[in-house]
C-alpha cells in the first residue's frame, strides 16, 4: 500500500515545488526596498518602501497574517510618474477547509486511494499494473482472499474497459492518471492550496502597475511595532552645567533588514485600533421552505373531486404567475450596478490629500507630538535592536534637596530642578545620574517640552533633617446674619504646619519642601510658593553650612453655617449677642428672641411642675387607697381620709385644666415666633 501512495506524494511535491520556484525567480522584497520608517510611542509604526519601475511592473512584500490586517486598514500604494495600480492581490485567508471543498475532488480529510477513487466514480483512468489498462471506474470493493491459512481483505478497482469490465488488485497497481483533463487540474490545485496552507504565517501582497517609462513607486502601510523607548545619562560636575545625555531604544521586530533607513522616532498618542479585514466573512441566510399547496385527500364522490382538481390547477397556474414577476423584477441589473467605475486620475488626487499630514507634523511642533529623526540613515538587521543617540548636550538645571513627609519623615532627597533650555521635546524615561564622577543613583523624568522645569531626586540626602509639627487654631467668627428665621453665620478656620530644617554639610543647600495642597484651604502664608503643582505645594528655605531654619505654613478656611433660631438654645443666643461682627439691629432681634423664648420656657417649665404635683397625688392616694382598706369604714380616720381624697382630686382637675391651658398658649407662642422670624432679614 505504501507503493500505492507514491505516485500521489510525487504529485504534491512537484505541485508544490513548482510555484515556489517560480516565486523565487520573481520580484519579491528586495524589488520593493524599505527606505522610510515613523515608530510612534503608542505602538504603531509606518513603514514606507520606495522603488523605480520601467512599463508595466509587478511587486511583491511578505508580511506575517498577524500584520494584513493592519495593511489592509492602511495602505497607501502611489505611481507617482503617471502610471496607475492596476491591482493589489494577497492570499486569501479564508479556511482551506472551505476552499478545498470547493474543488470536484474533497481533499479536506487524509484520504485513503480507495476514498479518492470513490470520489472518481464514472471518470476515465489510465492505470498501469505492468501492462497499461484504461478504462471508466466502476466502483471500489473489498473481498475476502485466503492466503495459506488466513483470510484477509483485498481491495479492487473495478473498470469498465473496451474488453469489459475488469477488476484491478490495488497491490499490482503502479499509479493511476485521470484522463479528464479538467479534473486532473482542480486535484493538483487542491494539492497546491493544501500545499500553501502548511505556510499558514506568510502571506505574500502583490502590487501590480501599469504605465510606460521609468518611474517611482510608493507604497506605505501601517503596522503593530514595540514602543520605541527611552533612557538618559545626566552628568553633575561641581558648577559646571548638567550634561544630559539622551539614548532611544528600537526594536526591528519585522522580517526585512533596515538598510539605510529614514528613521522618525515620534512621541504623540494618535487613534489606532485593529479591525479584522482580513478573515472572510459570510453572512447567515435564512432557509426557506418552498411553499407547496397541500394535497386534498381523495373523496369517495368522484364528480366532486374532479371539480375541486379543476380549480386546484388553476390556483397553481395563478400563484405560478404571481410568483414568476418579482423574480423577474429582482433579475433585471440596478442602475449602481452598471455605473462606470472612476478613472485612475481620480485616485490620484485623493492621494494628494495625505500630504496635509504635513500641517498636523506642523501641529506636532506646537506640542501636540514631538518627534526625533535620526540624522543618518538606519542599518538595523531583522529581529535586532539598537541604541541610537538623540540627545547629547549641556542643559539648564541646580541642585537642591527636596523634602516630602510622604516620601521619608526624617531626610530630604537629593535632587535636580531640571531646565530644558534645548529645542528638543525630551520623552519620558529613565536617567541615570552621575555626579563627580561616580554613579549617585537612579531619576524618573516625565516629557519635558522645550523650555519646561521638572523636579529629580535620585538619592537621600543624609546630611539634612526636617522635623514638622501641625497646630490648629480657635475659630474665627467673620460675620452674623438673619435669614428667613435661620442664624447664618461665617468663620475662619486656621491651620499651620511648621518645619525646622537642619544643614549638617559644610556647603549651602537649597532645601525645597513639599506640603499637599488642599483646594478647601487657601494659603496665608508664605504668600507665594517657590512651586505649585496640581497636588503639590513647595518651598524655598535656604540652609547655610551647620544651619538650622524655620519654616512656617500658615493656611485658612472659610465656613458657613445656617442654623434655625427657634431651634437654637437661649444660652447659644447669648454667645452670638457678644458677638462684635453682628449689628445692632440683629442683636435687638436676637434679644427679642431670647425673650419670647424665655416666656415659652416659663411655661413648659409651669406644665413641668404641674404634672409633677399631678404624679405626687397620685402616689398620695394610692398610699390613702391601702390605709382606707385596712381601717372600719364609720370610723373619724376613714372620714378624713375621704376628705382629703375628694380635695386631691379637686386638685387634679385643677391641674390638668391649667397644664392645657399652657400648652395651648406654648403653641401660641410658638407660631407667633414662627412667623415673627421668617419676617426677619437682618445683617
Amino acid at each position: 500500500m505504501t507503493r500505492l501512495f507514491l505516485p500521489l506524494v510525487a504529485l504534491a511535491a512537484l505541485l508544490v515545488c513548482g510555484p515556489l520556484a517560480a516565486r523565487a525567480d520573481a520580484p519579491g522584497d528586495t524589488d520593493l526596498p524599505l527606505k522610510r520608517v515613523l515608530l510612534f510611542s503608542s505602538g504603531v509604526g509606518y513603514f514606507e518602501h520606495r522603488t523605480e519601475i520601467e512599463g508595466n511592473a509587478r511587486l511583491e512584500l511578505t508580511f506575517n497574517v498577524d500584520d494584513v490586517n493592519d495593511l489592509l486598514k492602511s495602505m497607501v500604494v502611489q505611481d507617482l510618474g503617471g502610471g496607475h495600480v492596476a491591482a493589489v492581490t494577497y492570499g486569501s485567508r479564508d479556511p482551506v477547509s472551505r476552499a478545498l471543498q470547493s474543488f470536484a475532488i474533497d481533499l479536506t480529510s487524509n484520504l485513503t486511494l480507495a476514498a479518492l477513487l470513490e470520489q472518481v466514480r464514472g471518470e476515465a483512468v489510465e492505470v498501469i499494473t505492468g501492462a497499461r489498462v484504461t478504462g471508466v471506474i466502476v466502483s471500489v470493493e473489498t473481498r475476502p482472499q485466503r492466503v495459506r491459512d488466513q483470510v484477509i481483505q483485498v481491495t479492487y478497482l473495478n473498470l469498465l474497459t473496451t474488453d469489459g469490465l475488469k477488476s484491478v488488485p490495488f497491490d499490482s497497481i503502479q499509479s493511476i492518471r485521470l484522463l479528464d483533463e479538467r479534473l486532473d487540474k482542480e486535484m493538483r490545485e487542491a494539492l497546491a492550496i493544501l500545499s500553501k496552507g502548511r505556510d499558514a504565517q506568510k502571506k505574500t501582497v502583490t502590487l501590480e502597475f501599469l504605465g510606460a517609462g521609468k518611474r517611482t513607486v510608493r507604497v506605505g502601510y501601517v503596522r503593530e511595532t514595540p514602543v520605541w523607548k527611552t533612557s538618559y545619562r545626566l552628568v553633575l560636575d561641581g558648577d559646571k552645567p548638567p550634561f544630559l545625555q539622551g539614548w532611544a531604544i528600537v526594536e526591528n521586530t519585522t522580517d526585512q533588514d533596515w538598510e539605510g533607513v529614514d528613521l522618525t522616532l515620534v512621541s504623540g498618542r494618535p487613534i489606532s485600533y485593529a479591525m479584522n479585514l482580513y478573515q472572510p466573512l459570510y453572512a447567515k441566510r435564512p432557509v426557506v421552505e418552498p411553499k407547496m399547496p397541500a394535497g386534498v385527500r381523495p373523496q369517495t364522490y368522484e364528480r366532486e373531486l374532479g371539480v375541486l382538481r379543476e380549480e386546484l390547477e388553476r390556483q397553481e397556474s395563478r400563484s405560478a404567475d404571481k410568483d414568476a414577476a418579482p423574480s423577474r423584477r429582482r433579475g433585471r441589473a440596478s442602475p449602481a450596478a452598471s455605473a462606470s467605475p472612476k478613472p485612475a486620475g481620480r485616485l490620484a488626487d485623493a492621494l494628494d490629500l495625505a500630504r496635509g499630514v504635513r500641517a498636523a507634523a506642523t501641529a506636532a511642533e506646537l506640542g501636540e507630538m514631538f518627534q526625533y529623526r535620526i540624522a543618518e540613515p538606519v542599518h538595523l538587521g531583522r529581529q535586532r535592536s539598537a541604541m541610537l543617540p538623540i540627545l547629547n548636550q549641556e542643559v539648564g538645571g541646580e541642585k537642591v534637596s527636596i523634602y516630602d513627609p510622604a516620601v521619608h519623615a526624617k531626610h530630604p532627597l537629593n535632587g535636580l530642578l531640571l531646565v530644558n533650555d534645548t529645542d528638543l521635546h525630551i520623552m519620558q524615561g529613565p536617567v541615570t545620574v552621575f555626579d563627580g564622577g561616580a554613579y549617585a543613583g537612579d531619576a524618573l523624568m516625565g516629557d519635558m517640552p522645550p523650555g519646561a522645569t521638572r523636579l529629580l531626586s535620585y538619592a537621600m540626602d543624609l546630611e539634612v533633617e526636617v522635623a514638622s509639627e501641625g497646630r490648629s487654631k480657635p475659630d474665627e467668627l467673620l460675620s452674623v446674619r438673619i435669614v428667613r428665621g435661620n442664624l447664618v453665620t461665617k468663620h475662619m478656620r486656621r491651620r499651620e504646619r511648621v518645619y525646622v530644617a537642619k544643614n549638617s554639610d559644610a556647603k549651602e543647600r537649597k532645601l525645597l519642601i513639599a506640603q499637599g495642597l488642599d483646594a478647601n484651604w487657601k494659603l496665608t502664608a508664605p504668600k507665594t510658593p517657590f512651586e505649585t503643582t496640581r497636588n503639590q505645594y513647595r518651598f524655598e528655605v535656604v540652609l547655610g553650612p551647620g544651619k538650622t531654619e524655620k519654616l512656617r505654613v500658615t493656611e485658612e478656611q472659610t465656613l458657613s453655617q445656617e442654623i434655625g433660631l427657634s431651634n437654637l438654645r437661649s444660652d447659644r443666643i447669648a454667645l452670638y449677642l457678644r458677638s462684635r461682627q453682628m449689628s445692632s439691629a440683629a442683636k435687638e432681634a436676637l434679644a427679642e428672641v431670647v425673650r419670647r423664648k424665655e416666656a415659652i420656657d416659663a411655661l413648659a417649665t409651669e406644665i413641668r411642675a404641674m404634672e409633677r404635683r399631678v404624679r405626687d397625688i397620685g402616689q398620695e392616694q394610692d398610699r390613702i387607697r391601702k390605709n382606707m382598706g385596712q381601717i372600719d369604714r364609720n370610723s373619724e380616720i376613714y372620714g378624713r381620709y375621704l376628705q382629703k381624697f375628694s380635695a386631691q382630686e379637686d386638685e387634679i382637675e385643677s391641674l390638668r385644666e391649667k397644664t392645657k391651658k399652657a400648652q395651648a398658649e406654648i403653641q401660641e407662642k410658638n407660631l407667633a415666633l414662627g412667623t415673627w422670624l421668617q419676617g426677619l432679614d437682618l445683617d
